[in-house]
């Protein structure tokens, strides 16, 4: 009863059903006469899809015409040209140049294109040739008309074909080698018919120059993902299989500078990519799945590729393999490989052979069985995206050998407890669940050897409620964990957390949801993260990340879910306290290298977040309640994650403290906060020293870094509102490039002479902007006043500030006024030489020798040097202005000891 023509009169608040035809019948098409608002062509069109099934065409299928905006319709039919008989799915469009232009794709008993000259009451057949308009109508069946050529069409499909002879002929325009086929959307430019925009099942492509030439816009992330992994690299990777874009492989993050590049993915598997899982054995090799039982075996560094689907070595045995066939490993044997046609498949060699290890574990259904072999109604369309009867999910226990579970596309769940001799099936068993449903995943817990969640869903037959039950005892009782209360669109996947059995994260057609109290009750996770349909996850388990694959808006990663664990712990209590500190993942002291090809995304290049570096540190802060007066101001609700730097703020700040193994404090930092979640990162630096010439920092700023910290554990302590938490970082090392103690101790110890000598000069140039600034002041006291002391004072203030300037450059460098960018590539300062020795120190990872010793020293003279000369200035030269200042009566003076 929903289905038909709608319209709307007050911007879309209200809506009244203007056209309808039948409950199978919706509308496929509408246009509007562009010279009249009120006339609009519908095309309506009959179709019925099932699971197994899907018939284009009907008795409710056709065109109708409007006038008067909706209120009367006049039904077209073979007496108006159209073809006899039943029709199916009909496409339409008219020519704004000429509106009396209108063409029609129509799926009848012979596919045909139609014309119309009279604005679309009668028509004339232009085209019946197959092979030029009649490409799956029920997917692809829109054509559309140059903005100032009548006659010149586009039909949009597979490929992109055009004619220029208003339909009788055709010619390919985009050809599968173009840009990706399968193409949905067209727009033209109403004042330009060079600029073209397509969509197609790959994205988005643009032409300038009327189709010739395409662009492919690769900054839309909008795949579609069945399936996500990840593999156990450091860094690792993630994996999966898109729609019509086959299989990837591709870096959860990098350690090169910059975003992720969508040529750091490597190509898997073609066709519509589904499962992806690496070898647990060699991470080079993943295994890869495609539509209708296809999967190879790939090593995605080198390219080499086998083909390992199971055949029927008996010619009466025919496999029924879903779309999207359900796969697993073994957690308990590294070899061993699952796959599921409408029989469970098991290979212990890796898919090198395969052995059949159940019966028929599905209905075998011979109505349906038949009916998908036959299907499209029309227009045959026998793909195998409709095979039935087939097995959708496999999920071996990750507790206790042998015990597999059995998921299929027409709702049967079956179990074996001894490595597929017996099995037992619970259709009909678990209560609340359709008879008939789909069943995508089944996961099994870490926790418990006989817990499951098994996920169903049902909206291919028009129930859009979520379902996943819950076993604890191998299917002897079943709860139903979530429903429309609890969770808002049909369910797609789940996981129970591999550590905190309380953490379950659900993904639904409409976003992602977690629990934290096993399932009891959810919250719909929104900080950052879209409403989109969440079709997998897996966790990362190294580094607790939460790996997500979407439907439409690629692949998202929660950096760390210890927080989320504890947190359900201790059933939400950690929400309670002013501020809790979680538990931190490892740190790595990672070489970062320049990013491949070319630095700026400005060229079109699509830039992913890369993860943050430094040790990433996470904590919950719920601000505490305020009085004013007699109204108490209530705790702030938890808002996204907050990453913000510290700084001057004095409002929301934290203060964070950081110790060595010795309980030593390294370093002190600020962190501006916010209600909810935060995650603050750590250098892993500790307290460095203010560079010579750099200015004093403001009050609240942090204290500057300094070197790297040595591999080791940290604490860090947290302060917010006087309450204080903490956590402990490890910080490790650069896998790749192995352990470097003994030279970075030796540089450091180097380094502390340079850091040395830098107080020492940044105390002295301190000094002297003092010196400075007593002067302007003194300088500002006396204009206007005359006299014979004031003169001399005015004479000696001036004297005195070019001697400050001379001292300041013989140490830092001559300042060069001129225009242009002015460098004195040859000048030798004490500035230029610690600078030069601290470039040298860590200029290669080698233990620092006579050259770095050489230039250590060099710095250290050139810094006594410069230390010398003002200390005998403040001794000198200033001491008689001093004098002569307090003479005059002006005393704005500090009392200098030399410096040592």
């Amino acid at each position: 009863k929903e289905r038909g023509v709608y319209k709307t009169t007050d911007g879309g608040q209200t809506w009244s059903k203007i056209l309808y035809i039948n409950d199978t019948t919706g509308c496929a098409d509408l246009v509007m006469d562009p010279s009249n608002p009120n006339k609009l062509i519908a095309a309506m069109w009959q179709f019925r899809r099932t699971p197994w099934d899907m018939t284009s065409g009907g008795e409710g299928s056709g065109l109708h015409i409007t006038i008067d905006g909706g209120k009367t319709w006049k039904q077209l039919t073979s007496k108006d040209g159209l073809p006899e008989g039943k029709l199916g799915r009909i496409g339409i469009a008219f020519s704004r140049s000429m509106p009396s232009r209108v063409y029609a794709k129509v799926e009848a008993t012979k596919n045909a294109l139609y014309k119309s000259d009279d604005g679309g009451f009668t028509w004339t057949m232009v085209n019946n040739n197959p092979a030029q308009v009649s490409d799956r109508p029920f997917y692809y069946q829109e054509i559309y008309v140059d903005p100032v050529n009548e006659n010149r069409i586009y039909d949009v499909h597979s490929t992109i074909t055009f004619s220029e002879d208003g339909g009788k002929s055709f010619s390919t325009l985009i050809p599968y080698s173009g840009i990706h086929p399968d193409h949905h959307a067209w727009w033209i430019n109403p004042n330009d018919g060079n600029h073209i925009i397509e969509g197609n099942d790959g994205g988005i492509g643009i032409s300038r120059d009327r189709g010739k030439n395409w662009v492919f816009d690769e900054k839309i992330p909008v795949g579609q993902f069945y399936h996500i992994n990840a593999d156990n690299e450091v860094p690792y990777n993630v994996m999966g299989g898109m729609q019509d874009n086959g299989s990837w492989h591709g870096p959860a993050y990098t350690w090169i500078s910059g975003g992720i590049k969508n040529y750091y993915w490597d190509n898997v598997g073609g066709g519509d990519g589904f499962d992806v899982s690496p070898d647990p054995e060699d991470n080079s090799w993943v295994y890869s799945m495609s539509q209708g039982g296809s999967i190879g075996k790939r090593n995605w560094r080198t390219g080499e590729s086998w083909y390992i689907k199971p055949t029927e070595l008996d010619p009466e045995q025919k496999f029924r393999w879903n779309w999207n066939s359900g796969f697993a490993q073994d957690p308990f044997d590294k070899k061993t490989i699952y796959y599921g046609s409408q029989f469970v498949h098991k290979s212990i060699d890796k898919g090198a052979s395969w052995d059949i290890i159940s019966p028929d574990l599905t209905t075998n259904d011979s109505v349906k069985i038949a009916a998908f072999q036959n299907t499209g109604g029309l227009t045959l369309d026998i793909t195998g995206a409709e095979t039935h009867c087939t097995i959708l999910a496999i999920a071996p226990s990750q507790k206790e050998r042998g015990v597999i579970w059995v998921g299929t596309d027409d709702g049967n769940v079956q179990l074996t407890k001894d490595g597929g001799k017996t099995w037992q099936s619970f259709r009909g068993k678990i209560p609340g669940m359709p008879l008939g449903c789909w069943i995508p995943q089944i996961q099994t817990s870490r926790h418990n050897a006989g817990e499951a969640f098994v996920v169903a869903n049902d909206y291919r037959r028009g129930d859009f409620k979520p379902y996943i039950f819950r076993t604890t005892d191998y299917g002897r009782t079943w709860t139903r964990m979530i429903d429309d209360n609890k969770v808002n669109g049909y369910a797609l996947c789940v996981i129970q957390d591999p550590v905190e059995p309380n953490l379950v994260f659900v993904g639904t057609e409409h976003g992602l949801w977690i629990s934290f109290d096993n399932g009891n009750s959810f919250e719909q996770w929104k900080n950052g993260y879209p409403s989109v349909s969440t079709y997998d996850m897996t966790i990362q388990e190294r580094e607790a990340d939460l790996v997500i694959g979407t439907f439409g808006r690629a692949i998202w990663i929660f950096d760390d879910i210890r927080p989320f664990r504890k947190a359900a712990a201790n059933n939400g209590k950690e929400f309670e306290k002013t501020i809790t500190v979680f538990p931190a993942p490892d740190a790595y002291q990672a070489e970062y290298k320049p990013a491949p090809g070319y630095d700026w995304s400005t060229y079109g290049l699509w830039d992913a977040d890369n993860r943050r570096r430094g040790a990433a540190v996470s904590f919950f802060i719920n601000k505490p309640e305020k009085e004013t007066g007699k109204e108490k101001i209530k705790k702030e609700q938890p808002t996204a994650i907050n990453t913000r730097r510290g700084g001057n703020s004095k409002k929301d700040t934290s203060t964070v403290h950081i110790y060595n193994e010795k309980n030593e404090l390294i370093r002190t930092l600020r962190w501006n906060v916010d209600t909810g979640f935060n995650r603050m990162y750590w250098g892993m630096e500790e307290k460095g020293v203010r560079q010579p010439g750099r200015p004093k920092p403001q009050p609240g700023a942090n204290e500057p870094g300094g070197l790297q910290v040595l591999p080791g554990t940290y604490k860090m302590t947290i302060t917010y509102a006087g309450d204080t938490d903490s956590t402990f970082i490890t910080v490790k090392d650069d896998p790749r490039l192995g352990n470097k103690n003994d030279i970075k101790i030796a540089q450091r110890k180097l380094y502390d002479r340079i850091e040395e000598s830098s107080m020492k000069l940044t105390e002295g140039l301190d000094r002297l902007d003092e010196a400075e600034d007593v002067c302007e002041k003194i300088q500002a006291q006396l204009k206007g006043l005359e006299g014979k002391e004031t003169d001399s004072l005015k004479k000696q203030t001036g004297k005195i500030v070019k001697d400050i300037k001379e001292l300041k450059e013989s140490i830092t460098g001559k300042t060069d006024s001129r225009q242009g960018i002015v460098r004195n590539l040859f000048e030798v300062t004490a500035l230029s030489q610690i600078g030069l020795a601290r470039r040298n120190i860590f200029s290669k990872m080698i233990k620092p020798g006579p050259q770095e010793e050489r230039l250590v020293v060099n710095a250290e003279k050139a810094v006594a040097e410069a230390i010398k000369n003002i200390n005998e200035f403040f001794d000198d030269k200033w001491k008689s202005y001093r004098q002569l200042s307090e003479n005059t009566r002006v005393n704005l003076f500090k009392d200098y000891t030399p410096i040592q």
